[in-house]
């Protein structure tokens, strides 16, 4: 769940958890209360509306009783001028915060020797000015705060008196303060309860993908990129946490390809190294036959000089390879495009090439099934650095007696194909689709005369797809290899008059 969706869900839950929680709470707290009252202080059919009014609450605690004193008077009013009895009554209404006081003519009867009951007895009505109904009262204010219900009597000696219920209207019935202080805590308790709640849903939606990323972050600070980073969720984090396991895996690839990238440095370090060394020990052979007379007819001289002329063209290529790739490695290789006549160019290189070959007794066949006309759109040096490289590669691996190249040169539609053949020792066929990798060479041991950087056919396939072509490969073990390479044609746009 997204973030902005929990801190919603939390806002209204806030709002309305308690309201509803709290509104149950005082509905059962208020059943029980209302319950406990009727039972105690025997308040018939008390209802939400009298709990709500403490007048109401005070004048129906005292119902009963004021009924009873209401019976007793009419009966026999003296016994409120006796002690005793008076004491009983004053017993029984204290458990309701009230008591009894009697009033004798205009003089205080009951309680007597009480100074607040006696300040509190000038406030009272006087006999007949208030006739209520036995569930109804009045209030004194200012200072008494009491609730008064009358009952007039006449005594046996003619006397009028009247009979007073006396009820603090501070001193609140024990149940309904007991229903205030339960609410306040419930309401408290609510609250904690809603915040602690949402509060752990809210820091667990967060806590867990955060170390989750915590713990990736740390295993990259110390160079660990092996590990997968999941996340499962639709919410803001398991995003990030995404984004992340992506940047986790573009780091690892580029991690891989430095590696990769030192491990070919390496190898092409030592490959060159490897293959310098050769001529470099020619030459200096050489040199030091010379400067030692062995060379002392001019045709050994001639011979000496030739050599020592063939190995530093050797060493010349192998250094021009190296800086090449180099280009190739920074994506710089210099192009010179412009229109090249095919049949006049490829038979310029067949020109070149069959007096290098003459010398290593491997014949060279040219064929040219293209009109003379044909015209492609390339770099010739770029162009002949791959026909070299193809050549000096077949060269290199052929192991016949009497070897041979054939070069054909074809129609292929919108293309021309040039087809490389020779006699060599083939190429196994679990081999051929990785031959234009770089450094990779089918036959890798370090003992091998036959040499090379292993770079040769990767540099030959980049300048073939930077001129648009495609070059692949058939072979056959003991038997030879075809090389084969497309250029698409130079065509003219003709525009409409």
């Amino acid at each position: 769940m997204k973030l902005k969706n929990r801190l919603i869900i939390a806002f209204f839950a806030i709002i309305c958890a308690p309201v509803i929680l709290t509104t149950i709470a005082l509905l059962l707290f208020t059943h029980y209360q209302l319950e406990a009252i009727e039972k105690i202080y025997n308040i018939p059919n008390i209802t939400y509306e009298n709990l709500s009014n403490s007048l109401q609450m005070i004048s129906k605690s005292t119902l009963k009783d004021y009924e009873e004193i209401q019976e007793e008077g009419k009966e026999n009013p003296d016994q409120f001028l006796e002690q005793s009895f008076l004491e009983e009554w004053n017993k029984k209404l204290d458990e309701k915060s009230s008591y009894l006081i009697v009033r004798k003519g205009t003089e205080l009867f009951y309680p007597q020797d009480d100074e607040k009951i006696a300040e509190l007895f000038e406030e009272l009505p006087d006999y007949g000015e208030y006739v209520g109904e036995s569930d109804t009262g009045v209030y004194i204010g200012n200072e008494v705060n009491a609730f008064v219900k009358q009952t007039d009597v006449v005594f046996s000696d003619n006397t009028q008196g009247s009979i007073f219920i006396m009820t603090s209207a501070t001193e609140t019935i024990p149940q309904v303060r007991k229903l205030v202080v339960d609410m306040i805590i419930a309401i408290v308790v609510i609250l904690i309860c809603t915040a602690a709640i949402l509060t752990l849903w809210i820091y667990r939606g967060i806590h867990n993908p955060l170390e989750r990323l915590r713990k990736a972050t740390q295993s990259i600070k110390e160079g660990n990129l092996d590990f997968t980073l999941e996340a499962k969720g639709e919410d803001e984090i398991s995003e990030l946490c995404r984004d992340f396991e992506d940047m986790r895996k573009r780091l690892k690839e580029s991690a891989e390809e430095n590696m990769a990238y030192d491990r070919e440095n390496k190898e092409l370090i030592s490959n060159i190294s490897h293959d310098l060394k050769t001529p470099i020990t020619a030459v200096k052979g050489y040199v030091e036959g010379i400067m030692d007379g062995v060379a002392n007819t001019p045709e050994k001289m001639d011979r000496y000089i030739k050599t020592i002329y063939n190995k530093a063209n050797e060493m010349d290529r192998l250094i021009n390879e190296l800086t090449f790739y180099s280009k190739i490695d920074t994506n710089r290789i210099p192009y010179t495009f412009s229109k090249i006549n095919v049949a006049s160019y490829f038979n310029d290189c067949k020109e070149e090439i069959a007096l290098d070959l003459a010398d290593k007794n491997i014949d060279l066949a040219y064929f040219n099934y293209v009109d003379e006309d044909v015209m492609i759109i390339a770099d010739a040096e770029q162009l002949k650095r791959v026909i070299n490289n193809i050549i000096g590669n077949s060269v290199k691996y052929i192991d016949k007696p009497k070897g041979y190249i054939n070069i054909r040169i074809k129609d292929a539609g919108d293309f021309i194909q040039v087809e490389i053949e020779d006699n060599g020792k083939g190429i196994a066929v679990k081999d051929l689709p990785l031959i234009f990798d770089r450094f990779y060479r089918a036959d890798s041991s370090r003992n091998s005369a036959l040499g090379g950087s292993g770079i040769g056919l990767s540099i030959v396939r980049k300048i073939i797809e930077d001129h648009g072509g495609k070059i692949w490969a058939n072979s056959k073990l003991g038997t030879g290899t075809i090389m084969f390479f497309v250029i698409r044609k130079y065509q003219e746009v003709k525009v409409d008059e």
